[in-house]
């Protein structure tokens, strides 16, 4: 079955969203089948490389909700290209409502996926609810101060301080009511960008969708710094996948690696960089089967071998 479109309201906020239900009955039990909520990483929205991960996901008996955040892609809200981590989190809370009033899914049969910077932000919500049976959490930002270090290292540490002070300045605007300055999203290497490493643009650009657009509030450093996944991981009693791509040059992965321990997660490892799990990429397929595998183990509702078994493995 294709997707549908969607809507749901967070906050106030009309957001857009797609629904893919999942095909079969492998996982359906007498209140349906369990669901997964999607959300982007960093600046990403839904047409964006979510889809190939989500029709897996579909395909083998799980249905799943992939949204944007607010002020991104096919959602409303303004100002625009503006990251929030409080207000995404909250995005994610109302994505979840809204993903266990869809029909044929039992809603206390949840999971969460996020990925880079939402990979974080499914951590901390399911931690702050109980009744969230797993998260998926591929090539998460765990840690801000990290990610802030690796950033220095790998640029100019004149543009890394341009770019803080002016984000310091949309910021201010922003509170006054006025519009955010924003940045490139990605770029090449030596021109201005947030994510500018060799090889970023080119990745980012490949996935991207019509309602992606290459620019964000020059704020969002000062967003990411303060992300600090620890103590929700600590608090979480739910399964927990994270998925580490041990050369990636934007989340360092040794930080993953002390997130995925305290959260007692289990742990696949890849040999490549941030972006190679993503579709069109070497690592994508054994990414998205690891999911997949993950889900079996998560939902399965019998023991019978044929049950457990999940596509592309």
């Amino acid at each position: 079955m294709s997707r549908i479109d969607i809507a749901f309201d967070s906050g106030g906020v009309r957001c857009s969203a797609w629904h893919f239900p999942g095909e079969g009955d492998a996982f359906a039990g007498a209140a349906g089948r369990p669901v997964v909520v999607m959300g982007h990483g960093f600046g990403g929205t839904k047409d964006s490389g979510l889809e190939p991960f989500a029709e897996r996901i579909s395909a083998a008996g799980v249905d799943v909700l992939a949204f944007d955040y607010r002020g991104f892609g096919a959602s409303e809200g303004s100002p625009r290209q503006t990251v929030s981590v409080a207000g995404q989190i909250a995005d994610f809370e109302a994505a979840m409502a809204a993903a266990k009033r869809l029909p044929g899914v039992d809603p206390n049969r949840i999971v969460l996926w996020g990925s880079s910077m939402s990979g974080g932000h499914v951590i901390r919500v399911a931690a702050d609810h109980p009744d969230v049976a797993g998260v998926i959490a591929m090539t998460p930002l765990t840690s801000g101060v990290a990610v802030s270090r690796a950033a220095v290292e790998h640029r100019d540490v004149g543009q890394a301080l341009k770019w803080t002070l002016v984000g310091l300045k949309s910021r201010v605007d922003v509170a006054r009511g006025g519009n955010p300055t924003l940045m490139p999203l990605v770029a090449r290497p030596g021109e201005p960008g947030a994510l500018a490493l060799d090889g970023a643009y080119e990745s980012y650009t490949a996935m991207a969708g019509p309602t992606w657009r290459n620019e964000v509030d020059s704020a969002v450093g000062l967003q990411i710094a303060s992300i600090r996944t620890a103590d929700a991981a600590k608090r979480l009693r739910c399964a927990l996948l994270v998925q580490i791509a041990d050369f990636d040059r934007y989340v360092p992965a040794e930080s993953v690696v002390k997130t995925a321990v305290l959260g007692r997660a289990v742990v696949h490892h890849y040999p490549c960089d941030h972006f190679d799990v993503w579709p069109g990429h070497d690592w994508f397929e054994r990414a998205a089967a690891d999911q997949v595998a993950f889900l079996a183990r998560t939902f399965s509702t019998s023991s019978s071998p044929d049950r457990l078994k999940s596509p592309q493995l």
